[in-house]
């Protein structure tokens, strides 16, 4: 049985970039918003039509950059 709808990029690859499922979850509302405000997309082809996908989409190419306080 074939599975249609795997979530891309999948979560151990996320994790792999960024710390914890709760930094994951800041960064990509906060980039979400951003792209929302200002339309800019850093990548030419996505994979995902909605913003959430996308945004999920350049923390797994590592195009977001993580600033700690």
């Amino acid at each position: 049985r074939k599975v249609k709808n795997m979530i891309y990029p999948s979560i151990d690859k996320l994790l792999n970039n960024v710390g914890s499922k709760f930094l994951l979850v800041n960064i990509v509302s906060k980039r979400v918003a951003e792209i929302q405000e200002t339309g800019y997309y850093q990548l030419n082809e996505y994979k995902s039509s909605k913003d959430i996908g996308k945004a999920l989409e350049e923390v797994s190419k590592g195009l977001i950059n993580i600033k700690e306080k």
